[in-house]
């Protein structure tokens, strides 16, 4: 009992320091994690909600349900959206993906490697 006992005491004195000591190891997981995760979320609402206030009437978007179609009202909340020639749907402005860009069909250009490697 006297060997438990003794064996306790002079760690108690380190265990200050050794318990902050295991934080670290935590401390800089969370910093990775705000630096790859969370401030490249945050700035990328940041980018959406820019682009949301700046839509305008006549912009092409994409709904995050992939409807296409042409701003043709603009309220707060409700955009109208033109998908076909007389068909307009409302929808809600948290809803718009995007900008529609037009794929045009042409085949990327590739690098040429030069000859002999």
């Amino acid at each position: 009992m006297v060997g438990i006992a003794h064996a306790a005491g002079p760690a108690a004195g380190a265990g200050a320091a050794g318990g902050f000591a295991s934080f670290i190891p935590l401390i800089l997981i969370f910093v990775v994690f705000y630096f790859l995760l969370i401030r490249p979320q945050q700035k990328q609402a940041k980018q959406h909600q820019a682009f949301l206030n700046d839509l305008k009437k006549g912009n092409k978007v994409m709904t995050k349900g992939g409807i296409h179609g042409e701003i043709t009202g603009l309220s707060d909340t409700v955009i109208r959206l033109e998908i076909a020639k007389d068909v307009v749907i409302k929808v809600s402005r948290d809803a718009i993906a995007g900008p529609l860009v037009k794929n045009t069909g042409a085949p990327a250009k590739k690098a040429k490697k030069p000859a002999g490697g």
